[in-house]
């Protein structure tokens, strides 16, 4: 079954000023998104959800990259990225992770941003103009702080009971004036092993 897209949504936001202060170099957060008719919505308990992940992940990963490379221009300039989906009220968590939390969604923006770490992600249930809230982290290090970052939108028609918004993130730049170090120091300080952090 291919995916019902109802529409597409693409944010751009550009931060000048930070803390009163003018960045010098502005960050740049970019949101795609997709709304889509949930697969699984009016079904009831559905066990095996394969099916349909395999025929609508691949498609919004694929789509929703597309809108993010088309915007930066490459995905060397992507810096940090990130996933979300919300799912509407006629539908469980599991339907927006199924979505999401498969390589068949997410390696295509990792492979098209030449990415080492995993997709930061946030999975959430609403009603229509629910928040939408996209963490984001370096795609390379995962403890670069300056790059911990969250995009905030909402679609005020999205997503309906039976459906699901399904977005990826970017970020060109880290947060202006970011002065918290990175978890290395940390680690350093506090004599854990930067391989094993939590020292177990």
């Amino acid at each position: 079954m291919a995916p019902v897209i109802r529409k597409t949504f693409l944010q751009i936001e550009t931060t000048l000023v930070e803390g009163g202060k003018e960045a010098a170099t502005p960050l740049k957060l970019i949101a795609a998104l997709a709304v889509v008719k949930n697969p699984w919505a009016g079904r009831g308990y559905v066990e095996n959800l394969k099916p349909e992940i395999h025929e609508v992940a691949p498609v919004l990963g694929e789509l929703l990259t597309k809108m993010i490379i088309d915007t930066v221009g490459s995905g060397e300039a992507v810096e940090a990225y990130g996933k979300s989906a919300v799912v509407g009220l006629d539908g469980e968590i599991e339907h927006g992770s199924a979505l999401i939390h498969t390589l068949r969604f997410g390696n295509h923006y990792r492979t098209a941003v030449g990415a080492k770490s995993y997709l930061a992600f946030c999975n959430t249930r609403g009603p229509a103009n629910a928040p939408i809230m996209i963490p984001l982290m370096d795609k390379n290090d995962e403890g670069r702080r300056s790059h911990y970052l969250t995009i905030q939108c909402a679609i005020p028609d999205a997503p309906a009971a039976d459906e699901i918004v399904v977005a990826l993130g970017a970020s060109i730049g880290g947060r202006p004036h970011h002065r918290i170090g990175d978890r290395y120091q940390d680690l350093k300080e506090l004599g854990h092993d930067v391989a094993n952090p939590a020292s177990v």
